[in-house]
Formats: C-alpha cells, structure tokens, sequence
C-alpha cells in the first residue's frame, strides 16, 4: 500500500464510542495529560514552526472542545477555537506541513477540518436558531427544530489527463507565475466520482477522457474538502480555457516537467503526487 498522502495518516484512536459518554469526557478534560489542539480563523497555535498543543487548563473561559481520539498511551485529544485574541503564534497548516510527521500533521489536520465545519455551521440551515454543539463536537443540535447537524466533507476530483508522453496542465491567474496543476473540481449531486471527473475536465479544457482510474486521497480542509485523485486517458479534442476558472490550460511533455520548466504545485499537495507518479511510469 502506498505511502498516504500529506494531512492523511493520523494514528489516534477516534473513539467515536466516547463522545455521547460525559463522565469519560469530564475525566478526559481534568486529566492534565489530556493536549488540545489550539486554532482560531488566523491559523493554527505554534510555536517554532511546529504545533503547540495546551492543556484543557490553558483554553480560555468559555472555549468549547471537540474531540479527535485517543492516542497510543491512551491520552484523550481535543481540539478547540481559541479565538484571534489569544497570546501566541499562528501557522497556516500549508506552511506546518514540512515540520509535522505523517501522524502528526493528520491529527491537526483533523483538528482544524472540524473546527472549520463549526465556525460556518453555528445555525440551523432548517430554522435559522444558534444551534449547540453535542457528541463531543461532531454534532450540532437545534433547540427550535431538533434537527441535528453533522459535519460535511466536500468532495473534490482532481485529476491528471495523459496521453502517452504528455500531460495536460492548467493554471489559476492568482498563483505564482510560471505554476500549473492537475485539473479540479466539486462533485456536483447526482454524480458519480468518474463522471464529475470527465465533465470537470470537459468544462475547463473542452477535452473529453476516457480510462478514469482513482489513484489516491487526501483530506484537505481548506474549509472542509476531501481530495480524491484520479488519472484519465485523453480521447479527443484539443486543450483550450472553458469555463473562466482556469487563465490556461495546455499540454507538457514529459521532458518539460521533469526538467523544471514548470512550476509544479508544493510536494504536499496531492496534484504534485499524481504529477510524480505520472513521471515515474
């Protein structure tokens, strides 16, 4: 099995049999071995380039916590918004990732993913009423309607499209200059995997594909999206702007990706992983 992809690979035991039970989560918030993972919409608390984990002890009064597992010597993990306010440093998880081990940089990873699905879902979508926060932070209860809310995942393809010694890329105008990418997008309702990956790729490029084949998948909450990687085969038309998303899409050869003259996405991005294993075929 393949190495998994960066923000994938955390090793806590999620413990989803703990979180409806309150005096195991009392105990867990006393124990002072118990870490939290501290974040608020600046970024995550670090310190070093590296995450720095409190205690429940240090949350500031009225912090509310969620629970990502147990780990290996049977230490509860939370996470928990800790607001701008709070004294400190804040990292993006993009520029932590280099410094974070596979498990490590999972567990954040986690931690940030279901405090971002908290900021943006604090009401009812059915009623409008604040909603409170119940199953040790993976539920959102409405005292109005009853309606329970769960944390969402957005599912996105992103996709690599080759024809035999080539590779079709395409750019953002806001990235660096000079970098492309694999071809992305949401899956829309009603759709499967493989055809949100042909249509995706038929609206930005107008090139249709064939030969659809997952490879790989990376948590990516950025807020709340799951990458799913894919490879396809092309089978007709000729790369050209579409949908207004992308400022240029083309072909490159194999030697012009391996001898750098383009720039690639960063290594923890699943794009630069389908683009390497592309290269090693």
């Amino acid at each position: 099995m393949a190495a998994p992809n960066t923000f994938a690979g955390e090793a806590l035991d999620r413990a989803g049999e703990r979180r409806d039970d309150d005096a195991w989560l009392a105990a867990r918030s006393a124990d002072p071995t118990t870490r939290v993972v501290a974040a608020s919409e600046a970024g995550v608390l670090s310190e070093d380039d590296r995450p720095k984990l409190l205690s429940v002890a240090d949350l500031p009064d009225g912090a509310e916590t969620v629970l990502l597992g147990v780990d290996g010597h049977g230490h509860a993990v939370f996470a928990a918004d800790v607001g701008d306010d709070y004294p400190g440093e804040r990292r993006g998880l993009r520029d932590l990732a280099a410094n974070m081990s596979q498990a490590e940089g999972g567990m954040i990873a986690h931690g940030v993913a279901l405090l971002n699905w908290h900021r943006r879902h604090r009401f009812c979508a059915n009623c409008g009423v604040r909603t409170n926060s119940a199953e040790a932070g993976h539920v959102r209860r409405c005292p109005n309607c009853g309606a329970e809310h769960h944390p969402r995942t957005d599912p996105v393809v992103i996709m690599l499209v080759e024809d035999g010694d080539r590779a079709m890329l395409g750019r953002q105008a806001r990235w660096p200059p000079g970098r492309y990418s694999a071809l992305a997008g949401f899956v829309e309702p009603g759709e499967s995997l493989e055809e949100a990956v042909a249509r995706e790729v038929r609206e930005e490029s107008g090139v249709h594909v064939t030969d659809v084949r997952y490879r790989s998948s990376q948590p990516w909450p950025f807020p709340t999206s799951l990458m799913l990687g894919f490879t396809a085969r092309w089978a007709s038309g000729e790369p050209a702007v579409g949908d207004g998303e992308l400022e240029d899409v083309r072909w490159f050869t194999r030697e012009e990706i391996a001898g750098g003259e383009v720039q690639l996405p960063p290594p923890e991005a699943i794009a630069r992983r389908l683009i390497e294993e592309w290269l090693a075929t």
